[in-house]
């Protein structure tokens, strides 16, 4: 995972737990996440059905392209969502600011699920079912971190390698996974990862330009 220091103050947990909440917008999707996991538990499949994506009823039901995200199948695919987005997520907020943060995260969340429904079929010649799960955008996080700062050191099942190269092996596992019948959205993955690499690729465009621009501002 991605090393970050970042202070939390004074005052009990409860108020830690609350200010991180309301500045941090990766730390309010992981508490909405965890929230609407309960809620999944205690309503049962009507909640889990009703906010699911379905390629079928992409046009029907417009908002599952962001309602899905915050749906999780099971406790375990909750816990490595969450525990990559409380490192990475937190880590592309201080680099890129807040807003910009929430931009990548939606929309490869968003892209994530229509790569899903195009790509499916045919190219890979797999019908498209219902997908849950923030993994598409939490995957375009990541590739857009990885962008901006390539060779911070992550851990990845306790290795420490680069972040770029821990992206290279991630989509590779996708790539490869693709026709595996392990129930995994893997071409949404890769949709959000593809997202996450231009968006970065932009923002550090858009930086770059900004401090070669305040450089030379003060010369006469």
């Amino acid at each position: 995972m991605y090393h970050s220091s970042i202070p939390y103050g004074s005052g009990g947990t409860a108020d830690r737990i609350k200010r991180s909440v309301s500045t941090s917008p990766s730390m309010a999707i992981i508490a909405l996440c965890t929230v609407s996991f309960f809620v999944e538990l205690v309503v049962g499949p009507l909640y889990y059905q009703a906010l699911w994506f379905d390629p079928s009823n992409i046009l029907s039901k417009p908002w599952t392209l962001v309602t899905y995200i915050f749906l999780h199948n099971g406790i375990g695919h909750l816990f490595v969502n969450m525990l990559v987005l409380f490192f990475i997520g937190r880590a592309l907020e201080q680099r890129v600011g807040n807003k910009q943060f929430l931009g990548v995260f939606f929309t490869a969340g968003i892209l994530s699920a229509v790569g899903h429904t195009l790509m499916s079929m045919p190219i890979f010649g797999i019908y498209p079912g219902p997908i849950v799960g923030a993994s598409g955008a939490v995957y375009g996080v990541f590739a857009a971190l990885a962008v901006l700062e390539p060779n911070a050191r992550v851990y990845v099942y306790f290795v420490p390698m680069k972040l770029k190269q821990a992206l290279v092996l991630f989509a590779a596992f996708d790539f490869l996974m693709i026709h595996s019948t392990d129930m995994v959205a893997h071409i949404a993955h890769l949709s959000g990862l593809f997202v996450g690499l231009y968006m970065g690729y932009r923002i550090k465009k858009i930086q770059e330009k900004y401090w070669r621009g305040s450089r030379y501002a003060g010369r006469w």
